[in-house]
């Protein structure tokens, strides 16, 4: 057991004079990962996005429509920033991306208002950008609600009803919200959580098979186990101890930097985060030299890599809900570690629920970390006997 420690000991240090002397592992383990942080987080450091472009066409130009474009640009998401003289100059600009979205107030709206008659008042909005266009699609909706909510109450009051009766009549119902664990509706608590930690998990699956495939290009595999003397587990744990001591102490600093510095709300315990942080880096690490186990080649390892990390911001069910998705999709969502990793933190971090409501996705992620064990002969073999090819 002592000399197992002694050789992990010995491949570590030799792994990590290669990670020094390659700018390859600089760039992907600690600068790219760092600049990855700091723009997701920065790019919707205001919670949500604020002062989002739209224009009007109001051909009506009376008071009562003068008012709802005042009160559409007085939202906080929403800005007017354009008055067009037609539906197609304005749907024109839209095309353009020079707004999301814009107010149509038909000529007569106003008399048609007073005299009961139900005017029709539209709104267009790009759907392109599904964040700015369901934002500014509320906004234009609340706002043609409110006005004709106003006139109708102005005439209420005119034929004498009490202000309670007005309240009953214009809100049968009263919505009482209350926003779990994010009653900001603060987007980066949301994005910047899922996406950063997958770009990580990219990084992680690409230097965990471009580390192995460089043994095979410059021909250095049985010098390599060499020093494991031919034990293919002591080799793969001392050359993957120091990549892993580096993405913890990444991640570790990613999590003081989210809870500590932009004060991201979580209900979840220390421990709990700890744990999160460990499975993501050996469960990545895990995949990656299960991927190269499959194929012993360093471009096509690192391909498949590629692909599984974009495909899993698609899959995890941040941007859109698995539930939606198509059943062979869905199935196909428990095949990327990013998934697992969402779960977990939606379930035990972001909300507090206890360890035991997310064990499919603790397993899941464990046996992510634990499928090197299957390819583990054949990476042995590859460096024994494999000839690179470019």
């Amino acid at each position: 057991m002592l000399r197992h420690l002694l050789n992990i000991w010995r491949i570590a240090q030799r792994e990590m004079k290669i990670l020094i002397k390659n700018p390859i592992y600089l760039c992907c383990m600690v600068i790219f990962p760092l600049l990855t942080m700091l723009f997701f987080t920065s790019l919707l450091d205001e919670g949500v996005p604020q002062e989002m472009p739209v224009g009007v066409v109001d051909l009506d130009n009376s008071s009562t429509s003068r008012a709802l474009v005042r009160r559409l640009d007085g939202f906080q998401t929403s800005r007017v920033v354009a008055h067009y003289t037609s539906v197609a100059e304005a749907r024109h600009a839209m095309q353009e991306n020079e707004i999301y979205g814009f107010l149509y107030i038909p000529k007569g709206t106003s008399e048609k208002l007073l005299a009961s008659r139900r005017p029709k008042v539209s709104y267009y909005y790009s759907n392109v950008s599904i964040a700015a266009g369901s934002m500014v699609m509320k906004d234009m909706k609340t706002i043609t609600t409110l006005g004709s909510a106003g006139v109708g109450q102005a005439v209420m009051r005119a034929r004498g009803f009490t202000p309670r009766q007005i309240q009953t009549l214009l809100q049968p119902i009263r919505i009482d919200l209350h926003q779990v664990a994010n009653p900001w509706s603060n987007y980066n608590m949301y994005l910047s959580t899922v996406f950063v930690p997958g770009v990580m998990m990219l990084f992680m699956f690409l230097i965990s098979a471009y580390s192995l495939g460089m043994e095979l290009k410059f021909n250095r595999g049985k010098e390599w186990l060499t020093k494991a003397n031919g034990n293919i587990v002591v080799a793969i744990l001392g050359k993957y101890l120091p990549q892993a001591v580096v993405f913890l102490a990444l991640i570790f600093f990613y999590e003081f930097y989210i809870y500590n510095v932009l004060h991201f709300t979580h209900a979840g315990s220390l421990w709990t985060i700890v744990l999160l942080a460990v499975l993501q880096v050996f469960g990545s690490i895990g995949f990656g030299v299960f991927i190269f186990g499959l194929l012993p080649s360093l471009r096509m390892s690192m391909s498949i890599c590629s692909l599984w990390g974009v495909l899993s911001f698609s899959l995890a069910g941040s941007a859109f809900p698995v539930m939606g998705m198509d059943s062979p999709i869905q199935a196909l969502t428990w095949l990327f570690p990013l998934r697992h990793y969402y779960m977990l933190y939606q379930i035990t971090v972001f909300n507090g629920y206890p360890l035991i409501d997310a064990w499919f996705h603790f397993v899941a992620l464990v046996a992510f970390t634990l499928l090197p064990w299957i390819v583990i002969r054949k990476i042995k073999n590859a460096m024994l006997t494999y000839v690179y090819i470019p």
